[in-house]
């Protein structure tokens, strides 16, 4: 787009107008990030000022967040989870585009918890990690997995996400899942780890996977920051 210079309408207003309709069309779908400021200045060949005063007006309107170190990005942008496609949480967020990463809390062999001990005996692996979009924590994983997982390397664990980390240790697919979508308070532990408000009411997600030879393959838990993340449904059934 070529500004018009001697307009009466302000370069920077110019500008505002033009990232105003590309947010409406969908232009900074999936991420919502933002070109960088200097991006806008190159594009446009205005000055740093010029952009930030453009910045300013869709901030003062409501439509961009402006997240220091991070960039710029569309207001109330959410991560959509599709639940009815049997999918990984970090796969999830991944294939919409997003800058995710894992970074692990805890990997560890523990005594499994008497609730769950039908499904995976005495002995588990516990696998927390903390998932990051954007270099912000929006979720903390907690998965119980069978114990032969607890020889995992950690720096595995932090790239690949929980379905694909199974299968390749266990030699066999996952076919089916049990999810359970509710909400509720949790631990200073947990909303700090995820930079929520101590009294935050999290998103909780419960996941129970299956084996193709009907064995339990892991029982997740997934704390969500709720501003950021929604839970849809399509009108029809992917294929497992």
């Amino acid at each position: 787009m070529n500004l018009i210079r001697n307009n009466p309408v302000a370069m920077y207003l110019q500008i505002a107008d033009r990232l105003r309709t590309e947010i409406t069309e969908r232009t900074y779908e999936p991420s919502g990030r933002l070109p960088s400021e200097s991006q806008i200045m190159a594009r446009f060949n205005v000055s740093r000022v010029t952009v930030r005063l453009a910045l300013e007006q869709l901030d003062k309107d409501g439509l961009i967040e402006r997240r220091k170190g991070k960039g710029t990005f569309v207001a109330g942008k959410q991560v959509r989870h599709q639940i009815d496609t049997l999918r990984s949480f970090h796969e999830s967020l991944k294939v919409q585009g997003f800058d995710a990463m894992m970074r692990i809390v805890e990997l560890s062999a523990i005594e499994t918890p008497q609730a769950f001990r039908s499904l995976f005996g005495a002995q588990c692996t516990l696998l927390e990690r903390l998932h990051v979009v954007n270099d912000e924590p929006i979720a903390l994983g907690r998965s119980i997995l069978p114990a032969f997982m607890s020889a995992l390397e950690p720096e595995i664990a932090e790239q690949q996400p929980t379905y694909a980390l199974l299968k390749d240790k266990a030699d066999a697919n996952i076919v089916s899942a049990e999810i359970e979508i509710g909400a509720r308070a949790v631990s200073h532990r947990i909303t700090s780890l995820i930079g929520a408000t101590g009294n935050a009411v999290l998103l909780v997600l419960e996941r129970t996977s299956y084996f193709d030879n009907g064995a339990c393959a892991e029982r997740s838990e997934f704390f969500i920051r709720p501003e950021r993340y929604k839970f849809v449904l399509g009108n029809r059934m992917s294929n497992f």
